[in-house]
């Protein structure tokens, strides 16, 4: 293997060794920042009379409408209609 080769090599797995690190930080999102940015969302969107409220992963009823997840899965957001 030519020096060349193996410099692309090396460059390619730092880029690829960041890349896995990075992902991470988006992971440690709070459980509160993550329901206020989907709550923007849904009043952009102009949905009105609905809940949203972070529950633990285990006690979500299959009939609810999961929205997000956080804690790294231990928790998760459940969005409601008709209620405000």
């Amino acid at each position: 293997m030519s020096n060349r080769n193996i410099a692309k090599l090396a460059v390619g797995t730092l880029l690829a060794v960041a890349g896995l690190s990075a992902a991470p930080a988006w992971a440690k999102k709070s459980c509160d920042e993550l329901k206020s940015e989907i709550d923007a969302k849904l009043v952009a969107k102009g949905v009105t009379r609905y809940t949203l409220e972070i529950v633990p992963a285990a006690q979500v009823e299959d009939s609810a409408k999961t929205v997000g997840t956080c804690d790294g899965g231990a928790q998760k957001i459940v969005y409601q209609r008709g209620k405000s």
